[in-house]
């Protein structure tokens, strides 16, 4: 056990980046709506993630580079070049900071649950003071600037947010053949395309792979590490996926369809299940909130820092300065109230464009003896990743239809 924790590495901020407040709800409309039938999503999601971030994490390894570094070094065209960086820090840099109001905001959520309104006055402004507490907690572990201790710190909040779902989920009492049935028997009810490229959608991130890319080269140095690597990924994107399968199993104890958010789900529990299903549930939402809203402003800086050939340490002016601006606009957002509904939309549409741009040149990077030498993908690996990279464009294209109403599919 103890040689276990020493090498366990990136994987739990990984997963603590793609289990936010919107996984959460995403996850709970799925239960709500469908009960257990688009487990099966979940299982696909995770496979598709497991292999997107081995990916990732043996670039990370093999090169020590990140994967905004290789995109930067590796695509020769100057146009080509600049529109793929302009693209990548539009997506993830503002997509994140618009996004980091919703993190903190899931995380408030959580403890509004438990704690009751937290809103107060001044000079006439109604401000969430939990909200200003979330993001102190989270500036305080980004400034530090010392991985060991964040990683501890999101190993914490990932264990218990892990126990807090798992908790909720068995205290609702599911049927575990009808579960069996929906992970392995693949279902479409009437509807549920959108849930289903949803669940999907929420977790297989883009941001997750620039963000594992750059950080396992802070946890390994040498390829003999590899091993450790891969173990560290798979363990902690199933751990993620198993989370995820257990908000929408508490979901799907739920009789009512009046439930809109993880919020709701809390509330609807506690009638059927007592006060501690309530609990247990916010506290995960908490967790869930203020992991991403920790991960999401480091991966803006890295994506950032990576494109624009800064120094990718986390002490640096630069660096700061990011994660800084991306998280005070979430703070900011958050304890006002304001949506920036417009951002948001532009995040969801850059987003869902650069999913499968991202895995497509992920996988066209991975296949180059010049970046990774006798570690390119093989045969199987490629095959899997395209199979992902047409299911991304699928999204893609759903993202766009759903945001534009194109009727592209």
């Amino acid at each position: 056990m103890q040689n276990w924790f020493k090498n366990i590495g990136p994987g739990p901020l990984v997963a603590a980046a793609f289990i936010g407040p919107g996984t959460v709800t995403v996850c709970t409309l799925a239960g709500v709506g469908f009960g257990y039938a688009l487990l099966w999503a979940m299982l696909l999601s995770i496979i598709a993630t497991i292999v997107l971030q081995e990916m990732a994490a043996r670039l990370g390894v093999i090169s020590q580079n990140g994967l905004a570094h290789a995109i930067r070094s590796e695509i020769k065209n100057p146009v080509i070049k600049a529109f793929a960086i302009i693209l990548i820090l539009s997506a993830i840099v503002i997509g994140n900071a618009a996004y980091e109001a919703g993190n903190i905001s899931g995380g408030v959520l959580g403890l509004e649950t438990i704690v009751g309104n937290s809103n107060i006055t001044i000079a006439g402004f109604s401000i969430n003071f939990l909200s200003i507490v979330i993001g102190i907690i989270a500036f305080v572990l980004l400034y530090l600037g010392n991985y060991k201790v964040l990683q501890n710190a999101l190993v914490f909040l990932v264990i218990l947010m892990s126990l807090a779902f798992l908790i909720t989920a068995i205290i609702t009492k599911p049927n575990f053949s009808e579960i069996l049935n929906g992970v392995f028997i693949p279902k479409f009810p009437k509807d549920g395309m959108l849930t289903v490229i949803a669940l999907i959608g929420t977790t297989v991130v883009p941001y997750n792979l620039f963000l594992h890319a750059s950080l396992v080269k802070q946890k390994w140095h040498n390829k003999s590490d590899l091993k450790y690597a891969r173990k560290d990924t798979l363990v902690a994107v199933v751990l993620g996926g198993l989370v995820s399968m257990c908000i929408i199993i508490s979901a799907a104890s739920i009789q009512t369809q009046d439930i809109n958010s993880a919020a709701d789900l809390a509330k609807g529990l506690e009638p059927l299940f007592g006060s501690f299903a309530k609990y247990f549930l916010a506290i995960g939402l908490f967790a869930a909130g203020i992991t991403s809203a920790i991960t999401a402003p480091l991966a803006a800086a890295y994506v950032a820092t990576g494109c624009l050939a800064w120094s990718t340490n986390m002490h640096s002016k630069k660096f700061r300065a990011v994660w800084m601006l991306v998280l005070l606009v979430g703070i900011l957002s958050a304890s006002s109230g304001i949506k920036s509904i417009e951002i948001i939309k532009f995040a969801q549409v850059t987003n869902g464009i650069l999913l499968p741009i991202i895995a497509g040149f992920l996988i066209w990077v991975m296949n180059k003896k010049s970046v990774l030498g006798a570690h390119v993908n093989n045969v199987k690996q490629n095959i899997f990743g395209i199979i992902i990279l047409g299911i991304s464009i699928l999204l893609s294209l759903a993202t766009l239809n759903k945001v534009f109403q194109l009727n592209l599919i």
